[in-house]
Formats: structure tokens, C-alpha cells, sequence
């Protein structure tokens, strides 16, 4: 497979800052340390968040749950992060509505005393004050929640994003901003002098071609695949990370059809489960299965579909069965490896991040989550600039406008561009051909797939259908309806023939059913459960 888009890179440069992994972490250090004047270099061995970061609960939030467990310096951070993000990224985050209902009294008090507390830490940055609500209020909101028992329920306020979007945007405000941002570039191997890690060797995973990149600093932001990185520098490094699996399922609207998310506090064994509307669906996560392999693609387990069905079963009037499952995709979380020898357990492994110079010229950072990623950047930098005695200008990100940043809402499905919107409407207003549909029962059309290869670096059928337009995250089976008119249009940008067009519909639809739950899919992830 040839390329669509080819940086210019000049050659036997020397970067201040390599940086490795094009999730959240990774693209918010190449935006921090491109802001400061620093010469900046992000490769990425697939597509831009193709991993955990586009797996998300789409939430931006403080963490309630954490604020449960005490860590209320966590939490206060968060907030302050939550409301800069809404600021920077407003066409991408918006302010949710949480209901929680509550079946009994004690529930209620100690829910919104909680809450209360989730506000006050919130300060200046608060998205709206929690409220008890009577039963008929919280019915009014949420209709279709059981009704038998429920005393009432407490309304809360946090943010909700749409992940992969937002990194795409990061991703182009850093290339505004001086970086140079190559997806599909692996690396292969860490080029050392004597004990320091003074550069990189890549290999182009859609071309073959190898190339040798020298920095001042290298970062590794490679999420679940740090130790992978590490054990290049040492192959008997101790594993940093723990991989903690987290899946979801997205269902019809009609479920829980309400403006409002509904947060269930606590679940059968002690989680947090979320229903939350996106992009007109009901998407219901996520689950915390502590697992031993890391992978691009992993695979929902059949243990976790039927947790998820049960808990959403006992608080939803309309029981949701395997059927109703419109697409089901996992994430894996990069938690700190846990020191003794019992890692079953994710409860006490940290959630927040860890950064730390892993040899001289190689620093590691990993952990965290999506509402942290610019305060973990520019934690990253700093030591970066620290360790390597870099020359730069203060951070800027915390008041910086992400690309595409605009506060109007039409209720278009265009809004979420942002002030790209009206270059593509320009885009169908040249060619009236562009404004056909991709699919009868979405809105999404073929200008919005000239505009991701064009503008957002897609380089084939996977990055549009499942991180430009998140068709394959909603509805797996729409997904793949939609891919021979994505793979034309890609195979027109690319000038490339029948043959190549054939084997990326092939490609797509292999992936797309993986997203497809089904009893004949069972049997195999049972081989992996814990």
C-alpha cells in the first residue's frame, strides 16, 4: 500500500523531542513541546488513538469513584482539567447531565453529600450543581429506569467528549503549531551511544520503507506498550504496566431514551457502570478485567457482555439481550504493574500517572486518563526540558484553542468539526455528489470522508469508518455497509486500483467482526478469560 500523506522531512535533522505513541498522552506532548519552540517529532505504529484512546467511556470527568476511594488531589485536578478542556475543545466537550437513581434513603444522603463535595472541589470550573430529585422528578428525566422502589434520584453535572475526534484535533493543532506528526511509523529499534538513547529506527508500516531519527530526548507514551519500548533499551526490564481490560456496549437510543446519562454507583461487584447517549445511541461501560496480554484489537469477553446486559437489566425497563447489541469494542487500560505477586486484582492498582526517566535520553510516561492529558504533557516536558537541558518558552496549552474549537450548536451533525463545518458544506456545495450518504440510517456523507483524507491524515477505510466518523464503534454492521463507498473514494485519493480496493474492504470487514457480538464469537473469548 502506497501513502496519502507524506510529511517533508528534512533530513539528518536533530529533534529536541521524539515522541512515541499518538494516543492522548502522546499527541498532548507533541502540542506542549511544540508550544514551547521545541523541535518536535511524533510517530505513531497505526493510526492516531487507534488504541486505548478512542476506547473511552467518553467521559471528562474528575472521577467520582476516586473521590470515593480518598484521593481528592486526583479529583480536584481533574476538575480543573475538565473545565479547561471544555474551554479549549468546546465543539468536542459539553456539559452531561448524570442522573443517579436511588432505591433507598441512606443512598440518597450519601450520594449527594458526596456530590456536594465533587462540586466544591470544582470551584471556578464547575459545570452545574447537583440536586436530589423526587421519583417523579427522576422519572420525568429517565422514564425508561424501573420505577418499583426508587425513592428518588440526585442529578450531578460532568463533561462528555467524543475521544478519537478530539485526538484528531490535537493531532492538527500541533502540526499548525511546528510538529511533525507521522502515523503508521513503528519503531523498530532505540539507537543508543553507550548507555544513552540518542534516536530512533522506524519502519513505515504501509510502505516498508526504514528510516533513523536522532533526538535530544525520547518519550515514550506508548500506553499499554511501554514495556515493549523498555525492553528495547533492556530486555530484562521489569514490566511497568499491568493491562486492565475495560469494554462497552452500544445499544438503541430507546433504551434509556433522555438527554440525561445514568451513572449506577455500584455495581454487583463494586464497579462503576455508565449509559451515556452518543452520537444518537445508547453506549453502556465499562469493566475492569485485569488481563496478561496487550493488544491493538482486544477482544470483549463473554464474562463482560453478561455482566454489562445483567447490571443495565436490573435498573432498565426494557431488558437488553445479546441481540440488541449493535457493536461492542475493548480498551485496555496501562495501570501500574502491581508489586506483589497477586495481580488478579485492578482495585489497588493506580489509576494516575506514572513519569519517570527510564535511562539517560529515554523518559516513560503512561497511566492517567483522557480529562489529565495536557496537565500529564506538560508534566512531561518540563522533565523532558529538565533532563536534556532543552531552550524553551513557557507552556501554553493551558488557555491554547484546539483545532476546530468553536462554541455554536445547530444540532448538526457537522458541530462536532467545529469551524471546520463550513469547509466541508463548502466541499458539497462544489460537488452536490459529495452530499450523498454513506448509509440510509446515518447522516454522515461522502464529503466528510474527503475531508478526513484530505485534512485528518486517514489512510484507509478503518481510520474514517471507525476514528473520523465512529460508525464501527455505533453500529459494526452499518460499518461495514458503508465500506466500498469509503474504499472508492480512498482508492480515487490514491490512484490505486480494483485489487487495492477489494483487499481494504476485506481488511475493514475482518476488524468489523470483532465489533459484532454474537454466540458464535463466545467460544473463543472464554480462552482468555481470568
Amino acid at each position: 500500500m502506497t501513502r496519502l500523506h507524506n510529511p517533508i522531512i528534512e533530513e539528518n535533522a536533530n529533534w529536541d523531542i521524539i515522541i512515541i505513541g499518538g494516543g492522548a498522552t502522546g499527541l498532548g506532548t507533541a502540542l506542549d513541546a511544540t508550544t514551547r519552540g521545541l523541535k518536535t517529532l511524533l510517530v505513531e505504529q497505526s493510526d492516531f488513538a487507534k488504541g486505548t484512546s478512542s476506547r473511552s467511556t467518553k467521559l471528562v470527568h474528575g472521577g467520582v469513584r476516586y473521590l470515593a476511594q480518598g484521593d481528592i488531589g486526583l479529583v480536584k485536578h481533574a476538575l480543573e482539567e475538565r473545565g479547561l478542556l471544555q474551554k479549549n475543545a468546546a465543539h468536542l466537550v459539553g456539559k452531561e447531565a448524570f442522573i443517579i437513581p436511588c432505591y433507598s434513603w441512606f443512598s440518597i444522603i450519601k450520594y449527594l453529600s458526596g456530590l456536594t463535595i465533587y462540586d466544591w472541589l470544582s470551584g471556578k470550573y464547575s459545570f452545574g450543581k447537583s440536586e436530589y430529585l423526587s421519583k417523579r422528578e427522576t422519572l420525568s428525566l429517565m422514564p425508561e429506569i424501573k420505577a418499583k422502589g426508587l425513592k428518588g434520584g440526585i442529578k450531578y453535572f460532568d463533561g462528555k467528549f467524543d475521544d478519537a475526534r478530539l485526538a484528531i484535533n490535537i493531532a492538527q493543532t500541533a502540526i499548525e503549531n511546528g510538529a511533525t506528526l507521522l502515523n503508521y511509523t513503528k519503531v523498530i529499534s532505540l539507537q543508543k551511544n553507550g548507555e544513552s538513547i540518542t534516536g530512533i529506527e522506524t519502519e513505515d508500516t504501509l510502505t516498508g520503507k526504514r528510516n533513523n531519527f536522532k533526538g535530544k530526548v525520547i518519550i515514550n507514551a506508548t500506553g499499554v506498550f511501554v514495556d515493549d519500548i523498555l525492553k528495547m533499551n533492556n530486555p530484562n526490564s521489569k514490566n511497568m504496566v499491568r493491562p486492565s481490560q475495560g469494554i462497552h456496549i452500544v445499544l438503541d437510543k430507546s433504551f434509556l431514551n433522555t438527554d440525561s446519562a445514568l451513572m449506577i454507583p455500584k455495581t454487583s461487584d463494586g464497579r462503576v457502570l455508565f449509559a451515556v447517549p452518543w452520537h444518537k445511541h445508547l453506549l453502556v461501560g465499562t469493566t475492569d478485567t485485569p488481563i496478561n496480554e496487550h493488544s491493538l484489537e482486544p477482544k470483549a469477553l463473554r464474562v463482560e457482555v453478561d455482566f454489562i446486559l445483567a447490571t443495565a437489566a436490573s435498573y432498565f425497563n426494557r431488558k437488553p439481550l445479546e441481540s440488541d447489541i449493535l457493536s461492542v469494542f475493548s480498551g485496555l487500560r496501562p495501570l501500574a504493574a502491581p508489586s506483589n505477586n497477586d495481580g488478579n486484582s485492578t482495585k489497588e492498582i493506580s489509576r494516575d500517572h506514572k513519569l519517570l526517566i527510564s535511562a539517560k535520553g529515554l523518559i516513560t510516561i503512561t497511566g492517567g486518563k483522557w480529562t489529565t492529558y495536557r496537565r500529564m504533557a506538560e508534566e512531561t516536558v518540563n522533565l523532558a526540558i529538565m533532563h536534556a537541558n532543552l531552550k524553551s518558552n513557557d507552556c501554553k496549552t493551558r488557555t491554547l484553542k484546539i483545532h476546530g474549537c468553536n462554541n455554536f450548536s445547530d444540532n448538526n451533525f457537522l458541530d462536532i468539526y467545529g469551524t471546520d463545518k463550513s469547509a466541508i458544506e463548502e466541499l458539497m456545495a462544489k460537488n452536490p455528489e459529495l452530499s450523498e450518504k454513506l448509509h440510509p440510517d446515518f447522516p454522515y456523507n461522502k464529503a466528510e470522508v474527503v475531508w478526513a483524507i484530505e485534512n485528518e491524515m486517514a489512510e484507509t477505510v478503518e481510520d474514517v469508518l471507525s476514528r473520523r466518523l465512529r460508525v464501527l464503534f455505533i453500529d459494526a454492521k452499518a460499518a461495514m455497509e458503508m465500506a466500498p463507498k469509503v474504499a472508492s473514494i480512498l482508492a480515487k485519493a490514491l490512484q490505486a486500483n480494483a485489487d487495492w480496493e477489494h483487499n481494504q474492504i476485506e481488511i475493514f470487514n475482518n476488524l468489523a467482526q470483532g465489533y459484532i457480538y454474537n454466540n458464535d464469537k463466545k467460544a473463543q473469548s472464554v480462552l482468555t478469560e481470568q
